[in-house]
């Protein structure tokens, strides 16, 4: 029997969506976005915390505005808030939305982190197992402070991951294959693997390639996705700003909805228990809504 929260077997076996989608419209309409993905069927709407709004709030509008999907952090920074305040926000945002909320937490990046936060990012992993292990001891004398809740990672070398197998509820990949994905399955045995997936669907090659090109310029640029896709066989020549051609396929898939429906039954036969997919569309101040509702299609497939 699963001892899994609610909220992530609700998300076994489903497909969701990754977006900044959200952060496109005035913030007053911004759950007008999830509301319409959870009209389409997805079990899932993860969204990022970087340069724009932060990630607590966000969610708590999202889950406002729908009724039924999980609303997850994919990924609140572990340096924008003490641990005190992230347990504390994840279970009064849980106990308030009927357990449909999940709390994925990252180190971010040394950009991000020295640079804009003003922290130092000599230790990330040790600094997440030490923030996971203050939230397992922050106290809480609300009446939601004894109820569980679902916490998972972001990890990508072997180090996190066993963070996220022993700390954590499991881990979400973002930027991984599915060879990654089997990695992780195996690090995490039975806990939660849910992989974020990038998407170009339909469009010519070279557009395809603008797009995937455009989405990498600013990972190609960040250690920790470097270093990743080191241990999966790239090497120098494909973190080229915005990617080799070589990268681009391996991380970005192209193609109609069978094409994505493919890519997602490979994670799935790696060991992923939940796929969110990222549509990188021709527009970045509007969520892609026509994508979106087509790719619903394969969402019972």
């Amino acid at each position: 029997m699963s001892t899994w929260p609610s909220s992530l077997e609700t998300l076994r076996d489903t497909v969701g969506v990754w977006t900044f989608g959200h952060e496109t419209v005035p913030a007053e309409r911004s759950g007008d976005v999830a509301a319409e993905l959870e009209s389409l069927g997805y079990s899932a709407m993860w969204l990022p915390e970087a340069w724009g709004r932060e990630a607590f709030t966000s969610a708590g509008l999202m889950l406002r505005s729908t009724s039924s999907m999980i609303i997850a952090t994919g990924i609140a920074n572990i340096w924008a808030r003490d641990a005190v305040a992230a347990s504390n926000a994840a279970k009064t945002l849980n106990a308030a939305y009927s357990n449909r909320f999940v709390l994925g937490l990252g180190v971010s990046h040394r950009p991000l982190v020295e640079r804009l936060r003003g922290h130092d990012y000599a230790s990330p992993v040790t600094a997440m197992r030490e923030y996971l292990t203050a939230m397992d001891a922050a106290p809480m004398l609300a009446p939601e402070g004894e109820l569980r809740y679902a916490r998972v990672i972001a990890a990508l070398g072997p180090k996190m991951l066993d963070v996220g197998a022993t700390l954590a509820d499991g881990v979400h990949p973002y930027l991984v294959t599915p060879e990654h994905t089997a990695r992780a399955r195996a690090a995490l045995g039975d806990k939660f693997v849910g992989v974020e997936q990038a998407v170009v669907l339909g469009q010519s090659r070279e557009e395809y390639l603008n797009r995937a090109h455009a989405h990498l310029g600013i990972y190609t640029g960040l250690d920790n996705y470097k270093n990743s896709w080191r241990r999966l066989g790239f090497g120098d020549e494909d973190f080229v700003r915005g990617g080799s051609e070589r990268l681009c396929d391996a991380l970005v898939v192209h193609g109609d909805e069978s094409a994505v429906l493919k890519r997602v039954n490979e994670h799935r036969a790696a060991g992923a228990d939940h796929v969110c997919l990222q549509v990188l569309s021709d527009e970045t101040n509007a969520p892609p809504y026509d994508e979106w509702r087509r790719l619903g299609s394969i969402l019972t497939a």
